[in-house]
């Protein structure tokens, strides 16, 4: 039996290696257990072989792009798919190595492989991993989340935002099934490509952001040949040699979608299966997730919850805070508590979907009194150098003291809007304060300083260069 822990710690991810990583800072004990590949979803299956594949299809699309800068003549030929994985997972595995298993080394912590479950009683839990028992003062579950899919799609040969960074060549067709984030990324990823791809969507995409966003990524999927049906229902799946069925209930009726692959972007669940732990009165809630207070406490005092598992906002930002948190809240007494007012989002399509702070929905539901200005990116200069005036820059303010509640992109960089939106939100600044301060010319973020100006000017009437 491993005793006198401070903490241990299941799962290796964001929030796992955070909380390590600040516990061991503050001269804590930790031991971290790991079931399966060590660094979690991110760096292995996630954010990082994502982006990377997302990025060598901006790469193909921008080459087969010949209409866009006149004088410029490129092509983009077919792609060597199982290449291009191989050279991510030769990224995955260096960035595993370098920012998980050298750091974890570094800090000296101990880490167990297998399988975690709880055992013991609530006022005395403990780990059983396999033949061995641990035994700490403290316990944090961060076992992430996994794709969750429909009762339609047992017995099918499906994709998953995982599976699908796996495939060594790009599908003849392709049926994306969802909105969200991972949906858009990967319909666009795909269709750049080469894919034809269509998505089913049960609502709108991207249909917790403005509604601007939906509307502008309908018209960017519309020029990648991306097919979107909006309000439709998979009833029926179906499999017949290298070729999906899907049936679907949308407006006036059913209809069927063939492709010659399928990938299923419908939501994630938080892995709690397996450990165990009514046995240490730990309450889980209605998606899996463990319930935690706004200081990350579960139900037992002695376990606490990081990141996905909690049910809470899926970024590796988050998680990370979270661990972070966790360990500050334990071992110095912070108090410290999540506030996901100012909280980033983005998506990585292309343009770009960025947003920080509060929706016009919000605001009303909430019976907040508003004003808001949505700016076409034909109003910013550098959108129109680039020859690419597709999106938006949309601020959403206080009616009455023009404090900026919410700024929402669609544009290219509109992650580094967003990441300038947190700053001017966590200031409290207003529409004319943000109107009058400094922005660099023929920057994208330079717009959110014309969208301040548009809530009393004309547009039309500003010079480009005399704003």
């Amino acid at each position: 039996m491993s005793q006198g822990l401070d903490l241990a710690v299941i799962g290796s991810g964001g929030a796992a290696m955070a909380a390590a990583i600040r516990a061991t800072a503050l001269g804590k004990s930790v031991v971290m257990i790991e079931r399966g590949i060590f660094g979690g979803t991110c760096v292995n299956t996630g954010c990082v072989p994502s982006k990377a594949l997302i990025a060598a299809a901006e790469a193909r699309h921008t080459a087969a792009d010949t209409a866009r800068f006149p004088g410029i003549a490129t092509t983009a030929g077919p792609v060597d798919m199982a290449a291009l994985i191989a050279g991510t997972h030769d990224l995955v595995e260096s960035l595993r190595s370098e920012k998980y298993l050298n750091v974890a080394e570094s800090y000296g912590w101990q880490r167990i492989q297998g399988q975690a479950r709880f055992a013991g009683t609530p006022d005395a839990p403990v780990i059983e991993v396999g033949d061995a028992t641990i035994e700490a003062e403290h316990y944090l579950i961060a076992t992430g989340a996994n794709p969750v899919i429909p009762p339609a799609f047992e017995g099918v040969a499906y994709l998953t935002s995982t599976t699908a960074m796996e495939v060594t060549e790009v599908p003849e067709s392709l049926l994306v099934i969802g909105g969200g984030y991972v949906a858009l990324e990967q319909a666009q990823l795909f269709a750049r490509l080469g894919s034809t791809v269509t998505v089913l969507v049960r609502s709108t995409l991207a249909s917790k952001e403005e509604p601007e966003v939906g509307m502008a990524l309908l018209e960017v999927f519309a020029d990648d040949g991306i097919r979107v049906v909006r309000r439709a229902t998979v009833s029926e799946v179906e499999q017949a040699d290298d070729q999906v069925t899907v049936t679907a209930t949308i407006t006036g009726g059913t209809q069927q979608f063939r492709a010659a692959k399928v990938l299923v972007a419908t939501g994630r669940r938080p892995n709690t299966d397996g450990l165990n732990l009514e046995a240490v009165q730990v309450k889980t809630g209605e998606n899996n997730e463990v319930v935690v207070s706004d200081g990350l406490q579960s139900s037992n005092p002695r376990i606490w919850a990081a990141g996905d598992v909690t049910g809470h906002r899926e970024f590796v930002y988050v998680a990370a805070h979270h661990g972070a948190m966790v360990a500050d809240n334990i071992f110095t007494d912070a108090g410290r508590r999540v506030d996901y007012r100012h909280l980033p989002r983005v998506t990585f399509t292309s343009p770009a979907v960025g947003a920080a702070g509060t929706t016009e929905a919000e605001l009303l539901a909430a019976g907040t009194r508003y004003d808001c200005r949505v700016l076409p990116l034909k109003h910013v200069p550098r959108a129109v150098v680039n020859r690419d005036t597709r999106g938006f820059i949309k601020l959403v303010a206080d009616a009455g003291t023009g404090r900026i509640h919410g700024i929402t992109a669609v544009a290219k960089d509109a992650g580094e809007i967003a990441a300038a939106a947190v700053y001017i939100l966590d200031a409290a600044m207003t529409v004319d304060q943000v109107a009058g301060s400094w922005a660099p010319y023929l920057t994208m973020a330079e717009g959110i300083k014309i969208a301040a100006q548009s809530f009393s000017a004309d547009m039309s009437r500003l010079s480009c260069c005399a704003s």
